[in-house]
C-alpha cells in the first residue's frame, strides 16, 4: 500500500508515458500515465531544501500533508506466459470510482463535466490497453479489465469501436473461461442490457449460480425489461432478506415498487474522476 498526498497514485509502479503506444517499462510493470503523474524527484545542483534549511532573507516555510489517499499496486500478466507485466493499480482505481455511474445503463453523473472527464478516460484506457488485449496470447486479467472499461464506453455512447471492443473482448472472456463468474457477469449484463432478455439471462443465472451477486441483481433488471415486474420484485425482495444491510438492493426495491424500470438509475455523486494529463500535454 502507498500514501500519497491529494491525489491518488501508485508512485513506484507509474511509469510516466506520453502516448498509449510509448509505454515505458519499469522495474514492475508497464502503466498509462492518466493524470501527469511524476515518478523521479525534480531536482537541481544549486538548489536549496527550505524545509530544512534557513535562507536570509527568504521567510521561513513549513507544508504538511491532508487528503491522503491509499491505493493498492496492482501487477498482473499481459500475456499468458507472464513475459509482459502492467501495473494497472490506477486502471482499477479508475473502474472501481466511475463503476457506480457508467457500469449499468443508462449511466449516471452529477453533471455532464464529470460524465466528460470519465469518457475522456474511457477512451484513453481503452486504446492504451488494446494491444494487450488484441494479443493472441491476452491473460485473461487484461481481457476483463478491457471488457469492463469498454462496456462502459458502449453506456456512454462514446463510438462505435468501443462498442465493438466490448462485444469481442466479453466473448473472449467467456471463450477463455467459461465457468468465470465476472465473465458470465459482464457477457450476460450487456445482452440482456442491450435488449437479449432471453439470451442474456443465461450467463447471468451462471454467474448467479457461481455466488456474484450483482448477477441476480441483474436478473432482475432483465425481468423488468421483459415486463415481468412481479419477478423482478420478487427476486430483490428475495435479496432484501438475504442482504438486509445492503442499502443498494433497498433502494433497488423501492424503485421496483414506484414502478420504475432500470433499478441501476440510483445517483452517485461520490465520483473523483480526474482529468487526463499526458505528458505531451504538459
Amino acid at each position: 500500500m502507498k500514501t500519497l498526498p491529494s491525489y491518488k497514485v501508485a508512485l513506484s509502479t507509474i511509469a510516466l508515458t506520453a502516448l498509449p503506444a510509448m509505454a515505458q517499462l519499469n522495474t514492475v510493470g508497464i502503466a498509462p500515465a492518466m493524470r501527469g503523474e511524476l515518478t523521479t524527484p525534480i531536482s537541481h545542483a544549486n538548489a536549496t531544501n527550505l524545509l530544512s534549511q534557513s535562507v536570509a532573507g527568504v521567510p521561513s516555510i513549513s507544508a504538511n500533508i491532508s487528503n491522503v489517499n491509499r491505493i493498492a499496486t496492482v501487477v498482473i500478466n499481459a500475456n499468458q506466459s507472464g513475459s509482459t507485466r502492467l501495473d494497472v493499480s490506477l486502471i482499477d482505481d479508475f473502474i472501481d470510482d466511475v463503476a457506480p455511474n457508467a457500469r449499468h445503463y443508462p449511466p449516471n453523473f452529477p453533471n455532464r463535466t464529470t460524465e466528460f472527464v470519465t469518457s475522456e478516460n474511457i477512451k484513453y484506457l481503452s486504446d492504451w490497453l488494446e494491444p494487450y488485449a488484441n494479443a493472441n496470447d491476452a491473460s485473461l486479467d487484461v481481457i476483463l479489465r478491457v471488457a469492463k472499461i469498454n462496456g462502459m464506453a458502449r453506456n456512454l455512447n462514446i463510438g462505435t469501436d468501443y462498442t465493438q471492443r466490448a462485444n469481442k473482448y466479453m466473448a473472449k472472456a467467456i471463450a477463455l473461461a467459461p465457468d468465470n463468474p465476472e465473465a458470465n457477469f459482464l457477457y450476460g449484463m450487456m445482452i440482456s442490457e442491450g435488449g437479449g432478455f432471453i439470451e442474456g439471462q443465461k450467463y447471468l443465472q451462471k454467474a448467479a449460480s457461481l455466488g456474484y451477486l450483482e448477477a441476480e441483481q441483474s436478473l432482475a433488471q432483465a425481468e423488468l425489461l421483459a415486463d415481468n415486474h412481479a419477478g423482478a420484485l420478487s427476486r430483490l425482495k428475495a435479496l432484501q432478506s438475504q442482504h438486509p444491510t445492503n442499502a443498494q438492493i433497498a433502494e433497488q426495491v423501492r424503485i421496483v415498487e414506484n414502478g420504475g424500470y432500470y433499478i441501476w438509475n440510483i445517483k452517485n455523486d461520490n465520483i473523483n474522476v480526474k482529468p487526463l494529463q499526458l505528458a505531451s500535454n504538459q
